[in-house]
């Protein structure tokens, strides 16, 4: 997977430095070669390894500045930091991955090559014990990509690369990928879809984040039989901890799928305090009880740099449940939670009703303060011609969608702006169509 020549030139560079403390390495290659054979280098070297991505702007690296600053940098980045010899930093053997969270503010979550090493297994446990061959067109430095690597490395499976940009202009080409799995974010879905859909037939799966995904989407891939696999992960669970295979997504389920074998989900009982999550022990979700997902995993991080911490429990701010057949539903993120007139509504649910509708392209819902409901519901929609207005798609909402959870509020947008990861940037929304 990486070219023993550069693996041993990016060694010989750790090499040179003082390894009396653990140097700090900046890993943002864009080719695939140099990414990867640094990667092992330094998985093989006792140093503090943090993913970058080298084309962030100046706003993004004076973040990271604030966080930590480099001994080495692997790759060529638009920016110089500045260099205080007394600043002292924090250093220990790890594996920094960017993250930017709900804050969208740069962090960097703890990593070993235990705990990638743990997902990327049970992984391929979950998929029968098979050689992972992968198809990767995500960054490197993102957990996704970076993921991909680990579980063909382990699996002694195969790894073919190619960027997305490339993939833009060179999708109409159809190779033989049968046994291979490419990820992708919705955004790169939804290009796929609208451009040649048979391109991604040709893959074992494509595994997507199925928290963000449309059911336009998933309509479509139903439509053109993509083997679709809904996930649910993140950075700080290194990737998946839910999987839904292919053949399950066919058959019209539509979870984030089943928990793979590293990892439990367990009860936190509806509460934001890990104190007492704990002491309450590790409780198996009852059948569709609602709660906030908290997660036991042999993959789970180690803490946002700088600060190293063992973590027992990780509570994520999303609300979910399982069926009695222990496929995992996400209903959206507790902190998005709307109250209207006492009732708890998430706004996920409701968007998933409207666009079953048929009636619109794309919907976002938020909250706006009110003196009677205390937050109404208000929708963004794209209706799918000027004609369509808001009685008909409540007519339509009325018996699927209890009276409470149907918007108080509509407006007509023109489109839904939202960035490379398929979240809403809702300061960007103009409210006429």
């Amino acid at each position: 997977m990486f070219e023993q020549r550069l693996f041993e030139k990016y060694l010989s560079i750790i090499n040179k430095f003082n390894q009396e403390e653990n140097i700090i390495i900046f890993l943002g290659e864009n080719d695939f070669c140099n990414f990867v054979s640094a990667f092992f280098a330094c998985i093989n070297s006792n140093v503090s390894l943090f993913l970058v991505n080298p084309n962030w702007g100046k706003q993004e690296w004076q973040q990271v500045e604030k966080i930590v600053t480099p001994d080495i940098i692997f790759g060529k980045i638009n920016y110089k930091f500045s260099r205080n010899k007394q600043k002292k930093q924090t250093r220990f053997k790890g594996i920094m991955i960017p993250t930017g969270g709900t804050s969208g503010q740069i962090k960097f979550a703890i990593h070993t090559w235990e705990t990638l090493t743990n997902s990327a297994l049970s992984f391929y446990q979950f998929f029968g014990n098979l050689p992972i061959n992968s198809f990767c067109c995500l960054p490197l430095y993102h957990v996704s990509g970076l993921m991909q690597v680990v579980r063909s490395f382990i699996s002694k499976g195969d790894f073919v690369f190619n960027t997305f940009n490339y993939l833009k202009n060179n999708h109409q080409s159809i190779v033989n990928y049968q046994n291979y799995f490419i990820s992708l974010v919705p955004t790169q879905l939804q290009f796929f879809l609208d451009k040649n859909p048979f391109f991604l037939q040709q893959f074992k799966t494509i595994l997507v984040g199925g928290a963000s995904i449309s059911p336009q989407q998933i309509n479509l891939a139903r439509t053109y039989n993509l083997p679709l696999a809904l996930t649910y992960g993140m950075t700080e669970t290194a990737s998946g901890i839910t999987i839904l295979k292919p053949e399950y997504f066919t058959n019209n389920n539509n979870s984030s799928g089943q928990v793979l074998p590293h990892a439990n989900i367990i009860s936190s009982e509806e509460t934001n305090d890990i104190d007492e999550v704990k002491q309450k022990g590790f409780l198996q979700y009852s059948t569709y009880q609602q709660n906030i997902i908290a997660i036991k995993a042999t993959s789970l991080f180690k803490g946002y740099y700088p600060h190293y911490e063992e973590k027992e429990i990780y509570l994520t701010d999303d609300v979910g449940y399982f069926d009695q057949e222990g496929f995992l539903y996400i209903l959206g993120r507790n902190s998005q939670k709307i109250i209207t007139g006492g009732e708890n509504v998430f706004p996920q649910e409701i968007e998933r009703a409207i666009l079953n509708t048929n009636l619109v392209q794309d919907v976002v819902i938020k909250a706006e303060k009110d003196p009677y409901w205390g937050d109404a519901i208000a929708s963004f929609y794209v209706p799918k011609n000027k004609g369509i207005k808001p009685e008909q798609i409540k007519a339509k909402l009325r018996g699927e969608i209890s009276n409470y959870k149907i918007p108080k509020i509509w407006y007509c947008v023109t489109e839904i702006p939202r960035n490379s990861q398929g979240k809403v940037e809702i300061n960007k929304l103009n409210r006429r169509c």
